[in-house]
């Protein structure tokens, strides 16, 4: 089983096909009526599984394969579900798409995965960054600052406004989220506004980092708190 059928039996409902979709060796002919005989030759073993004694293809490769029929959406829910069902989280995928031979749909999972775990150096965060939030009306913040007992990526005491960025939308372990938690109740304790984007945000989608900004920043101006009284700054 590949394709469709494979992500069915794995549990990936989001994927549906009235024919049933089997990987063969290229030198089988046969056909059956409605099966789907994809023919191949560079299928590793690695990359087969089972399920209750039915062999199919493992979730890493039935990504690949069912990607070219998603759209871009289709395939980040596609990706997103197979991490929340515990089939592959989206770092081993891409350490096992590495793995495979060139196939249709590799470079769309490799494209799609790289660009939401894109992770930007300091100094590009600060270059691509910074202009977005002056565009946005807000005024230079100050960076790399700690805050309340936190190292904070940029912040503004005049707006009472933190925020942070993530290198990796996806995968994010409870141990990281746990502490992200605890920062931003820190920040919310002090009055402040903690605000949480992502690399892939600030380099992808500079407009929608713009518009959060410009209302976060109308609505701390005209609440008139002043809520950098309460936060704790250190060095």
């Amino acid at each position: 089983m590949s394709h469709a059928s494979a992500a069915e039996l794995l549990g990936l409902s989001l994927i549906d096909s009235s024919l049933i979709h089997v990987s063969v060796a290229d030198r089988i002919r046969r056909r059956l009526p409605g099966i789907r005989c994809h023919r191949r030759s560079n299928l590793g073993q690695w990359e087969i599984t089972d399920i209750d004694g039915i062999p199919l293809t493992c979730p890493a490769t039935t990504i690949v394969d069912v990607a070219p029929s998603r759209s871009p959406a289709g395939l980040e829910h596609v990706v997103n579900e197979a991490d929340k069902l515990g089939l592959v989280d989206p770092e081993t995928l891409r350490l096992e798409i590495d793995r495979m031979p060139l196939r249709p749909g590799k470079a769309r999972v490799r494209e799609l995965l790289d660009r939401h775990t894109f992770l930007l150096t300091d100094s590009e965060l600060e270059r691509r960054f910074i202009p977005i939030a002056e565009r946005a009306g807000l005024p230079t913040p100050i960076t790399g600052a700690t805050v309340n007992g936190y190292k904070v990526d940029f912040y503004w005491a005049e707006l009472g406004l933190v925020v942070e960025t993530d290198g990796l939308r996806y995968h994010r372990t409870p141990a990281t989220q746990a502490r992200d938690r605890l920062r931003d109740q820190a920040h919310t304790a002090a009055g402040l506004t903690p605000l949480r984007l992502t690399h892939a945000q600030v380099r992808y989608q500079p407009s929608r980092v713009q518009a959060t900004l410009e209302a976060v920043a109308t609505r701390s101006r005209t609440s008139g708190t002043a809520p950098v009284s309460r936060a704790r700054i250190d060095g």
